[in-house]
């Protein structure tokens, strides 16, 4: 019963995972629909993860109050409602809106499904394979979301890739129902709402921020002090940031954060690419980001199922090697489609084995009546990875596209010799990134622990 329940669970997390990248693909067709600015576009993308990671704290610590199998269940059907919103949007300010809401419906459900998992299996070995199969999902549903966002723009009109999700929540809930999960509310867990609305604001200038508009420095940095002066104060805090003295949480949370800067770039600067450029069709576009998928399943199961023998080190750092390898072959080698494909399946493969240690180094590394808060800083580790990594390298390919396209550099032979220049740019910061967190986690990870080491504050 508890592998039918995880797989209720997977199927919640495929739909968090697709809906961060399903846009990589389609943004270009709903831009045109819609009449968008390109900086709405960027907002139609970010909306999402951004009041995700924005409620994730507060959403985990509510679980703890309420229990999480009854907030699996409220997510399920927000996202459900939210899908439909977004699907039949009349504007660009709607459908931003209608993403923000779809946020919500995730931020509810997300932190439940790893924490649930932490409640249901209790045999370490168990749990790490339950975790592995937990993160391959995340994984997959995160890079198989522009082949399946290009599917479904071929076939159908652009409200498809939201629409696809309602009848897929209609089933979770009806196999939810059947499965009854254990609900085990703690009844002496608090959650502080004026906690979650300064972590929302926050985040929303340091979106700003890395935009470009560089006035938002301050109000980011002052909601950052206030929300953790704030935190120092409460009985019972969104977030104890002495659970990062944890070294194995935290190279979990740097791991889980930055290799997701790099998928989210590469997978929305790679569809964006091969349309605009190459002239591929979207689901072509998508089929070559999909190469992520074929690597990052088998690389993430393997990882969770082997922990136990390997360690936390060589699956850590040595996916974030290879993925960084991947990025750096892809960088120079866009027109050799053969080459190119091989860089992505060494980028899934990377961030595969990565991001499924990775979930068990975070959520194993907190006390029993913490959970919720690890499985959100957890989730929030990988969206605000998303919600950087479009942000930041997005916006900068942007700037350098124009700034090459200006000055008439350029790739030789290539039909846009200055917007492939800017690729291999970019894709070499994300190589750089991925190889500093790889060194970063190395320290943290010396002595190659085999099991978290759980913290009793």
């Amino acid at each position: 019963m508890r592998w039918l329940l995880l797989s209720v669970l997977s199927t919640g997390l495929l739909l968090i995972g697709l809906d961060n990248s399903i846009l990589y693909t389609a943004l270009p067709m709903i831009q045109a629909e819609l009449g968008a600015a390109p900086s709405q576009g960027l907002w139609i993308i970010n909306a999402y993860p951004l009041v995700v990671a924005g409620l994730m704290l507060g959403t985990g610590t509510l679980g703890d109050k309420v229990g999480h199998a009854r907030m699996f269940t409220i997510g399920l059907f927000l996202f459900g409602i939210a899908s439909l919103c977004c699907a039949f949007a009349p504007t660009s300010e709607i459908l931003i809106a209608a993403r923000g809401f779809l946020g919500v419906g995730a931020a509810v459900m997300m932190p439940a499904t790893l924490a649930l998992i932490q409640q249901t299996f209790t045999v370490d070995r168990e749990r790490n394979t339950a975790v592995g199969i937990w993160a391959s999902v995340a994984t997959v549903g995160a890079a198989a979301g522009p082949l399946v966002g290009g599917f479904l723009l071929e076939h159908f009109w652009w409200g498809s890739i939201f629409l696809v999700n309602v009848p897929i929540v209609v089933l979770a809930l009806v196999a939810v129902a059947l499965l009854r999960p254990v609900n085990q509310p703690h009844a002496l867990a608090k959650w502080d709402a004026f906690s979650t609305v300064l972590s929302v604001l926050t985040l929303v200038c340091f979106t700003l921020t890395i935009k470009g508009q560089l006035w938002f420095v301050a109000p980011a940095a002052l909601g950052a002090w206030a929300f953790a002066r704030r935190q120092a104060r409460l009985v019972h805090p969104l977030l104890t940031f002495d659970i990062f003295r944890n070294r194995i949480f935290s190279a979990g949370v740097a791991a889980a954060a930055l290799a997701y800067v790099g998928i989210a770039a590469v997978e929305l600067l790679t569809a964006q690419r091969f349309q605009t450029v190459a002239g591929f069709s979207p689901l072509e576009a998508g089929a070559i980001v999909s190469a992520i998928v074929v690597a990052s399943l088998p690389s993430s199961i393997i990882g969770g199922a082997v922990l136990h023998r390997t360690g936390f080190f060589p699956l850590i750092v040595g996916g974030m090697v290879v993925a960084a390898a991947g990025s750096l072959i892809a960088a120079f080698n866009v027109e050799n489609l053969a080459v190119f494909l091989v860089a992505m399946l060494c980028v899934g493969a990377g961030v595969g084995a990565v991001f499924s240690v990775a979930s068990t180094a975070i959520i194993g590394s907190a006390p029993k009546h913490r959970e919720g808060m690890a499985a959100s800083v957890e989730e929030i580790s990988y969206e605000l990875g998303a919600l950087t990594g479009v942000a930041l390298l997005g916006t900068m390919m942007g700037s350098l596209h124009a700034r090459f396209a200006a000055g008439g550099h350029g790739i030789a032979g290539s039909p846009d010799g200055a917007y492939d220049l800017a690729y291999a740019v970019v894709l070499s910061i994300v190589a750089a990134i991925l190889l500093g967190t790889a060194a970063a986690c190395a320290w943290l990870l010396r002595g190659n622990p085999k099991r978290p080491a759980a913290s009793s504050s």
